[in-house]
């Protein structure tokens, strides 16, 4: 017998009670679009804790296929632009329309360093684990921070580390799983603690960090991630990475999660 969950048994798989407004959603809308992690779970976390009202409007930095930016206008009534350099405009447009609340997202293709819009024009900015392909760049928040509105609340959610490694790679992490994958890739090297991402925005004087801290289950949530996309008979983007995260146990891997207002100094 087939241990895949077949589109019309999937009504559950993804219901976290730690995630209400994201376990509404259907699961194989997520895993058709996934892109990582369960970024519903990841953004449901993040704007919790941020002062996100109707009517604002939001910069989703690296938005993916969208899915960040759709749950942002329809659970919390606001008008989200939703960048993204590895997809299209386009592609996210259809998507968006087919969502449904297309009057109020606005995709944008742009690289990280050459955005298009103007200084202080967002009330908010999110980042789904994307800003540590850019954003561990000391100099790249003097330059990012400046579409935001005085006041305005900056949060991002990156995968991390319980703690520094250093180089000292998990050998479970390099060896090829039954899945054919291998968890590790080179970028990981951006990959931090709570400690080292509160370290890096303390110093800069143009925000107030308000909160730095890390998922103390991020490990295990990801495996279950993981065990549900495996399960799922959606098509796989990326190998499944169960059994490098089964051997982690949470020891290794987690996500951090940072958010920062901007004050008013000026650079």
């Amino acid at each position: 017998m087939s241990d895949t969950i077949g589109v019309n048994d999937m009504h559950h798989v993804l219901y976290h009670p730690a995630f209400p407004h994201a376990s509404t959603y259907n699961p194989y809308w997520i895993f058709e679009h996934q892109m990582g992690p369960n970024v519903l779970w990841l953004t449901e976390w993040l704007v919790k804790d941020m002062n996100i009202k109707p009517g604002m409007r939001i910069l989703d930095m690296g938005c993916g296929k969208s899915l960040s930016s759709i749950f942002l206008a329809r659970e919390f009534d606001v008008e989200v632009w939703a960048n993204d350099l590895w997809i299209q405009a386009d592609d996210n447009w259809k998507r968006i329309r087919d969502a449904g609340p297309d009057n109020r997202i606005f995709p944008i293709h742009a690289e990280a360093h050459n955005l298009p819009f103007a200084e202080e024009f967002f009330d908010g900015i999110i980042s789904m684990d994307s800003y540590q392909y850019y954003g561990t760049d000391e100099l790249y928040l003097g330059y990012f921070h400046k579409f935001l509105k005085q006041d305005g609340e900056i949060g991002i959610v990156v995968p991390g580390f319980h703690r520094e490694i250093n180089g000292n790679i998990p050998e479970y992490f390099l060896r090829k799983q039954k899945s054919g994958g291998v968890f590790w890739e080179w970028d990981m090297c951006s990959f931090h603690t709570k400690e080292w991402w509160g370290n890096l925005w303390n110093q800069y004087p143009f925000i107030d960090v308000l909160s730095c801290e890390k998922m103390e289950d991020g490990g295990y949530l990801w495996l279950e991630w993981e065990k549900a996309l495996e399960k799922s008979d959606v098509k796989k983007i990326f190998p499944s990475d169960v059994e490098a995260l089964e051997a982690d146990g949470n020891r290794t891997v987690t996500f951090i999660k940072v958010i920062a207002k901007r004050n008013n100094v000026r650079i």
